[in-house]
Formats: C-alpha cells, sequence, structure tokens
C-alpha cells in the first residue's frame, strides 16, 4: 500500500476546521531513542492547549517496558507518523511510575507508593485496572473524549486510531465500525468494481433534468482521509447498491473542486472567495456548516432536504438512505423512525 501520510496539504493552514490529510510512513529511519516525535510534558501540553485546542496522544510507559522502547525505534521514529502527530497533536510521554505530582484536567495526581516501580496515580486514573505499557490514550473535545489502546501499536494499527481522532469521527461512529471501513479503503487487496454509481455534481444535475430522482451528495477533499473511507465502506453488497442507484442520483463532490456548477440556476466555482479555499456551491448546500464529510440529500426539486454532519458508518447510512428514498423524512421525525425499524428486526 502507497503511503497516506505523505505532504501535508497547505489548504489545512487556511481552513483548520477540516480534517488532516495523513502523511503515512515511508520507511522508519534510523533509531531514535526518544523518535521522531516532539514529546510535550503534561503542563507543556495543556499551556499550549488553552491557546489552541488540539488531541492530545499520550504514551503511558515505564523505564523497564521493552515494547515501549521500540515503539519509540519504530512507529514513532517513523517520518510520516512523527510529522501528523507533531502537526495536530500536543504529544505527551508519561512515565508511570514517576514520583513527579502531575496536574491534568485540573486534578493533581501523585505517585503515594513508596516502592520504586509503584504507580502514579494519574496512571490508574487513565488505564483503571488495566495497567499495560505502552498505552496509547487518544483525547480530545475538551477531555470528555478518551480512546486507549493497550499495547504496541505499529504504524498500521496506529493510522485509524490518529484519523479516527483527528478528524472527530468518534462524534458519529464507533472506532471498531471506522476501523473495518478505513481496512476497507487502504488494505484491501482484492480489486472490485463499485457497485453504486458515482457521479460528479454536474452529471447528476444534466441526468436530473431528463429524469427527476434525489440527489445524494457526499462532500469530500483530497486530504479528507475519513471521507474516503466513508465513500469505500457504504454500498457496498448488491441490494444497497441496487437501493442507491434506482433511488438517488450518487455524488462524489470534492470541495476543492475547480469545476463551474449550475444550481437552480447561479453558477457556483471555487474562486478562493473570501479567504474560503473550497467551492461556493460547499457553504449552499452545508447550510453554512461545512464539516467534513457531509452528506447531502436533495428532492426532486433539488431542494436541500437534510444535511448530516460527519462520519457515517455503514450501519448508519443503511437507515438513513431508505429514510429520504423512501420518503419517510415527510411523514415522521428521525427518533420514530429508527424506532419502526428495530421494531421490525
Amino acid at each position: 500500500m502507497k503511503n497516506i501520510f505523505c505532504v501535508i496539504a497547505l489548504t489545512l493552514l487556511v481552513y483548520s476546521s477540516c480534517s488532516a490529510q495523513l502523511a503515512l510512513p515511508q520507511k522508519p529511519v534510523a533509531e531514535e531513542p526518544q523518535g521522531l516525535v516532539k514529546w510535550l510534558t503534561f503542563k507543556e501540553a495543556q499551556e499550549l492547549y488553552k491557546k489552541q485546542p488540539k488531541p492530545f496522544i499520550i504514551d503511558v510507559y515505564t523505564d523497564w517496558c521493552g515494547w515501549c522502547k521500540h515503539m519509540m525505534k519504530t512507529t514513532y521514529s517513523d517520518p510520516g507518523i512523527a510529522t501528523y502527530i507533531n502537526t495536530y497533536f500536543y504529544p505527551v510521554k508519561f512515565d508511570a511510575e514517576t514520583k513527579d505530582s502531575i496536574i491534568y484536567n485540573g486534578t493533581t495526581y501523585y505517585n503515594l507508593g513508596k516502592e520504586k516501580k509503584s504507580t502514579h496515580q494519574l496512571a490508574v486514573k487513565l488505564l483503571g485496572s488495566q495497567l499495560m505499557y505502552p498505552t496509547t490514550i487518544f483525547t480530545a473535545n475538551n477531555f470528555q473524549f478518551n480512546l486507549l489502546s493497550q499495547g504496541y501499536l505499529d504504524v498500521k494499527k496506529i493510522e485509524p486510531l490518529l484519523i479516527f481522532t483527528v478528524e472527530n469521527v468518534f462524534l458519529s461512529t464507533s472506532f471498531d465500525d471506522f476501523k473495518v471501513g478505513f481496512e476497507k479503503k487502504f488494505y484491501d487487496t482484492t480489486k472490485t468494481v463499485p457497485l453504486v454509481k458515482w457521479l460528479t455534481m454536474n452529471q447528476a444535475l444534466e441526468l436530473q433534468a431528463e429524469k427527476p430522482k434525489k440527489i445524494a451528495v457526499s462532500i469530500g477533499t483530497s486530504f479528507c482521509n475519513s471521507c474516503k473511507v466513508m465513500n469505500a465502506a457504504n454500498f457496498l453488497d448488491s441490494a444497497s447498491a441496487k437501493y442507491v442507484n434506482d433511488h438517488f442520483y450518487l455524488v462524489d463532490f470534492s470541495a476543492e473542486s475547480k469545476e463551474q456548477v449550475n444550481y437552480k440556476g447561479t453558477i457556483y466555482e471555487n474562486i478562493g472567495a473570501n479567504n474560503f479555499p473550497f467551492h461556493s456551491l460547499v457553504p449552499v448546500l452545508t447550510r453554512n456548516n461545512f464539516v467534513l464529510p457531509s452528506f447531502v440529500i436533495l428532492n426532486e426539486e433539488l431542494n436541500i432536504v437534510d444535511c448530516i454532519p460527519n462520519y457515517i458508518s455503514d450501519k448508519s447510512m443503511s437507515l438513513i438512505i431508505p429514510f429520504f428514498g423512501d420518503n419517510y423524512y415527510k411523514k415522521m421525525k428521525w427518533e420514530d423512525y429508527v424506532k419502526l425499524k428495530n421494531e421490525k428486526k
């Protein structure tokens, strides 16, 4: 597989709320005892967080842990992984047996043990009863999201965890569901022809003029890996693909597109106006709430029915598509529809 973590998109520096392009590794460089990640203390990371919020990645280790050292020499010495972490995380290296007092998220923690290898209170707080090293903790959303991954993480294992955290996939999907889609997109070696018909926006509008149908627009960018995963992980079986093809024109719309689009009599294009580096149709379709990825439903008259922000798993998509395709949205609320579907299972 070619690297996903190559060059970090310059666009992200202009539009920081978007998802990041991962620069996945080439080959590990010469072994570095501390890796290539620019590690911070908890105090340093939290001070920086006050100025500019970013997720934390916390490496919980001990001096006697061989796999911890190995992870420093391999995964954290990979130039692509390290660059991505240094750019989009506050990386903290935490000795679970340190004797230092630590303030974390407003609470002070100590190591009250008298033995040399006694465990710090914060390690117990973060890891609970599962004191395993190394443990990697991904923290985001003002410390409300915490994901623990215990044991050694090689490059392949840490990739989806990084994307899941930075691109806010956790807001809508479990990691296990996302990981399945991630592996399908980036590591599945089988070559299959897509069952759904992906169109450009102009192709869909031309077909719409001849034969009106609803249009489903998946909005992404070249640097949004969760967008690519979402498109690859949905509509994989023949039944769901047929349903989508029968009821929708399915559009893969890049927010970076330079193509002119005539939508409801107005010409939209990407001219970089008002420091917005994306297509001018994007804020219209997303109702001025552009999140990556976004999934927009247009009815037969090209009116916006709904805009769904964030990553959509295949399980959720299997409910969303018929909700709009069969016009349930005209008769009931989403919550009642989900309840109805669950009752039929």
